[in-house]
């Protein structure tokens, strides 16, 4: 069991005829050093200091030339705007930690469910029964503080070339992923096994994939 529990709007999703398994939240560290360490921050850092190069030559010629402060103001306001890479990348570091305030996990023994989002709060959730994939991903920030990503997807989601893993659903950035990855990986083959190729046409007893789950 993780040491943070999941937030109290995930946790309102789940049906009363479902267990919960586990949940949790993602490791602060991680999440926020994951939106620092991001492909736009070598982009950053060149534009910012290319721009902060050319105040500085400004606020010297400045003192030199004494321009008008017109002509100032309209130097200033189209630095402000030029450095808009910065901003943007600035904005998504401050934005981050909005979105792990929003971010949480639950497994029940239906299913898997996950909150998130920065402004707006959205839920998802994702049946074992329409999983087909479990995977471990694990970066160079995951690898350092010891956590990892857990993906599950079904048939039907797309794949990412950019980061080399199918779209679908995340439990991510977590100290336990190996112990998730066993109970997800368990559930998902019992309960998908039964769904896809039920024996006995499903009786009052299941006699499927060796599973102890019962239907009502």
């Amino acid at each position: 069991m993780s040491n943070h529990l999941a937030r109290p709007e995930l946790l309102a999703l789940i049906s009363e005829n479902e267990n919960i398994l586990w949940q949790g939240r993602p490791n602060k560290r991680c999440f926020l050093l994951e939106a620092i360490f991001n492909p736009l921050l070598p982009i950053a850092f060149v534009w910012g200091l290319v721009d902060l190069c050319f105040l500085y030559v400004f606020n010297v010629g400045m003192k030199e030339n004494i321009p008008n402060s017109q002509t100032g103001i309209i130097l200033l306001g189209f630095f402000a705007i030029h450095m808009m890479p910065v901003w943007i990348y600035l904005a998504g570091i401050i934005f981050s930690y909005l979105r792990y305030k929003n971010t949480s996990f639950a497994i029940t023994d239906q299913g898997v469910y996950v909150s998130g989002g920065t402004f707006t709060q959205n839920f998802e959730r994702k049946p074992f029964a329409e999983m087909s994939h479990v995977n471990v991903h694990r970066g160079i920030i995951d690898q350092m503080l010891g956590v990892g990503d857990v993906v599950m997807t079904g048939n039907n989601d797309g794949y990412n070339t950019r980061n080399n893993l199918f779209r679908g659903i995340t439990i991510c950035d977590i100290a336990d992923y190996l112990e998730v990855y066993q109970l997800v990986k368990k559930l998902q083959t019992d309960i998908y096994a039964d769904t896809m190729y039920p024996n006995n046409l499903r009786p009052n007893e299941n006699h499927g994939y060796k599973t102890k789950y019962i239907p009502d």
